[in-house]
């Protein structure tokens, strides 16, 4: 009986390493598939970043494994769709998350075509989540046995047409599993460190990258109270985001915190800690994964950010693609820009995209 074909995303990593070692177990024809999403010159201009070895590593594990390996430059595609946006949110005094854009409009996409020209119709990653077929009929993303690694946060947006096709094998596992593996088996990265946050920002120093990436020097501003009052200059909204303590550079005489950021007007509001809380947000740009559609009223767990715990939290439908999501309680630092993930029973219902928090409780 003829193996059925597989296409691996390879990024050179131990995770997505472990996964294709794992799949060639179970019995299926393995191809290693990795994509080239930014080249050096477009990011640290004269420095080396951590990703240029990918291909290296990725093809030094796949001639271990005895699996074919191909190589896909994605770096045009990825700049418009990926760094063009983060740029973008920046500069409206947003705080995007790449991730899930590249998820859902490079990897998997990329993947699924090279697919249907290799003959695979099936794809894999090295993701800690599972992917789960529930009894509606519909694709979701479930939990990783693995709490501390669990990567469903940023798989939300992905398409039941991509979930469909998609297998995770790490998703059962815990990380020091995956590198006991990678060890036992002699896979050549074993001992190679996890990837950095944003993958192409390489000292993640986010406003300058944002600054060598465009044609302006982004203006200086002011930094005011909840009540409109000076308190000094800042260096520019990009440098900023809501939560922050550390790099204001106020001598106030105690900590303070970034509140808002106010693109219109170039200002910062900077307040105490407690004005850092908020009861409730509206997020747009909404994916439904495990419901068609999301029910009013709906009682959910919701995560606002990739480290986030997740928080009770009841869904109100306000617009066709618009939520008002209202928490039992006031939660930290919801930041506009960022996503906000929505669980039940250890998989994932949807999400969408925060637009603005609601420290009001008057507000229904």
């Amino acid at each position: 009986m003829e193996k059925e074909k597989i296409i691996v995303g390879m990024s050179g990593g131990v995770d997505s390493s472990v996964a294709a070692f794992l799949l060639k177990q179970q019995g299926y024809d393995v191809i290693g598939l990795t994509l080239v999403n930014f080249h050096e010159d477009s990011c640290e201009s004269g420095e080396e970043n951590n990703n240029s070895h990918i291909v290296e590593d990725a093809e030094k594990v796949a001639d271990y494994l005895g699996i074919p390996h191909y190589v896909v430059d994605m770096s045009s595609c990825f700049e418009k769709e990926v760094i063009d946006y983060f740029i973008r949110e920046y500069l409206s005094g947003r705080t995007p998350n790449p991730c899930v854009a590249c998820n859902r409009n490079i990897k998997w996409k990329a993947m699924l075509q090279e697919g249907e020209k290799l003959g695979a119709r099936l794809i894999a990653t090295g993701h800690y989540a599972k992917v789960k077929l529930l009894e509606n009929g519909r694709y979701t993303v479930q939990c990783s046995a693995a709490a501390s690694k669990d990567q469903t946060y940023v798989l939300y947006g992905l398409t039941q047409e991509q979930l469909s096709r998609t297998i995770m094998p790490l998703g059962s596992y815990t990380k020091d599993e995956i590198r006991n593996i990678a060890k036992e088996t002699g896979i050549p990265v074993a001992q190679k460190p996890d990837s950095m946050e944003i993958c192409f920002v390489e000292d993640q120093d986010y406003a300058g990258f944002i600054q060598k990436h465009i044609d302006i020097t982004v203006p200086e501003g002011n930094f005011i109270n909840q009540s409109g009052n000076v308190l000094g200059q800042h260096k520019g909204i990009i440098h900023y985001t809501v939560g922050q303590r550390k790099g204001l550079g106020l001598a106030l005489g105690h900590p303070v915190f970034v509140t808002e950021i106010r693109p219109e007007t170039n200002e910062v509001v900077i307040g105490e800690n407690q004005d850092v809380f908020a009861q409730a947000l509206i997020c747009s740009h909404l994916n439904e994964m495990a419901v068609s559609r999301f029910e009013d009223g709906m009682e959910v767990t919701a995560k606002i950010r990739y480290n986030h715990k997740g928080a009770p939290a009841v869904l109100r439908v306000v617009g066709e693609d618009q939520l008002l999501v209202h928490f039992k309680e006031p939660q930290r630092a919801i930041t506009p820009g960022q996503s906000v993930v929505f669980y039940q029973d250890g998989y994932v219902t949807g999400g969408g995209i925060i637009d603005r928090c609601i420290r009001e409780e008057t507000y229904l």
